[in-house]
């Protein structure tokens, strides 16, 4: 009976060390980065896999206009939230893109309601703001499929949860970046030219779509301070 007792008290113990081990929210997949910032960005984009492939895939879109990937794959609105000190603010951007979302209703993490999505979405707008750093507001992005989750059925959810997103931007006179329209097939999902799998975009889908029209929020959100000469690959001018 002791040896039992022992035995579970060790599986307790080391269950306890690798909870306290466990990097939550990935505090230290940028930690290094941004240490090693020689000055502020610009501009920090907040996201998922979307955000993360984009700096990974396009580096010199992110390098030359001074601005900073801070997607981490596969993160929830939560996750995000509980490291936008970090990896946000302490970086003194003069502005922050927030895409967020589809990890939510792809429940990584487990369900969660659109209306608490979008009440980690306004927090993270909120601790922007507190401390001077304008805020773009991206919609969902497109996905008709998961991968990952294909007992789920996306597209109507992600339009329900943009339509939240929206009218909270509207109401704050936040800019809200619109995606959606501009990506969607006619599935709600991301088109065979874009992406592989519905859900993330390609390379050319970047260049092509996101890259002018996040260039064109930027100008406008700063209002032309040190946005005229951004640089765009040939291929998204």
């Amino acid at each position: 009976m002791k040896r039992i007792l022992l035995c579970a008290a060790m599986c307790v113990a080391a269950l306890s060390v690798s909870a306290q081990q466990k990097d939550w929210a990935q505090f230290g997949r940028y930690a290094e980065a941004n240490a090693k910032l020689a000055s502020a960005p610009d501009v920090v984009f907040m996201g998922n896999s979307i955000t993360d492939n984009w700096a990974r895939m396009d580096p010199d879109f992110f390098t030359k206009n001074n601005f900073a990937g801070r997607g981490i794959s596969g993160q929830t609105s939560s996750e995000m939230l509980v490291r936008f000190r970090r990896d946000v603010i302490d970086l003194h951007p003069k502005a922050v893109v927030i895409l967020s979302g589809t990890n939510d209703v792809a429940q990584n993490n487990g369900y969660i309601s659109p209306e608490n999505t979008l009440g980690n979405i306004i927090s993270m707008c909120e601790l922007a703001k507190a401390n001077g750093i304008k805020v773009i507001l991206c919609s969902v992005t497109p996905t008709s499929v998961f991968g990952w989750r294909r007992e789920i059925e996306p597209a109507q959810k992600i339009r329900d949860l943009n339509k939240l997103i929206k009218a909270y931007a509207e109401q704050n006179k936040i800019l809200y970046l619109d995606y959606y329209p501009a990506l969607t097939d006619e599935k709600g999902g991301l088109p065979a030219k874009w992406s592989n799998d519905t859900c993330h975009p390609n390379l050319e889908c970047y260049r092509a779509v996101m890259e002018p029209m996040v260039c064109e929020a930027i100008g406008k959100t700063l209002k032309g301070k040190r946005t005229k000469n951004l640089y765009l690959p040939a291929e998204a001018k």
